[in-house]
């Protein structure tokens, strides 16, 4: 499968493999015109709205951690390897905190050194993302489906 994103929409972020993963507010609609994901992680205190793409829910209350860090991770792994060919969405509400945490996390899996992993979301994807200290925590000590946080 070969359905990715346009790297100059919106939310987009550019991983240093290429991968592209999609960031967003879900408390905003998506416009008209905006491509559907393929497969997205949402990340929510509560269930998400059905969407008519592939979709899985890890509950992560806002301002907070992974309520179950085991499937954060591999739900962030698997959201990883998909976004090498698939159009993959990771959503909060607000789009910053928690998305930001896990695109940050995507940046670990693909490479980019745990401890500057905040800084190239912020640099790539919103300077505001990754909202708290231990968010910004998880993140350092962030390595992936094997290892803690």
């Amino acid at each position: 499968m070969s359905e990715r994103w346009n790297p100059d929409d919106p939310g987009v972020l550019r991983l240093p493999s290429g991968r592209l993963v999609r960031g967003r507010a879900l408390r905003h609609p998506l416009p008209a015109d905006a491509p559907a994901a393929t497969y997205a992680v949402y990340l929510l205190g509560k269930q998400p709205p059905q969407v008519p793409w592939p979709a899985d829910w890890l509950r992560w209350p806002d301002f907070r951690l992974p309520s179950d860090r085991g499937r954060a991770r591999e739900l962030l792994a698997g959201a990883w390897e998909r976004a090498a060919g698939e159009r993959v969405e990771i959503a909060c509400g607000g789009g910053r905190g928690r998305t930001g945490t896990a695109l940050a996390c995507l940046a670990v899996l693909d490479g980019v050194p745990a401890d500057e992993a905040v800084d190239f979301v912020r640099r790539h994807y919103d300077r505001h993302a990754v909202e708290t200290p231990w968010q910004r925590r998880y993140v350092r000590r962030f390595t992936g489906p094997a290892g803690p946080p």
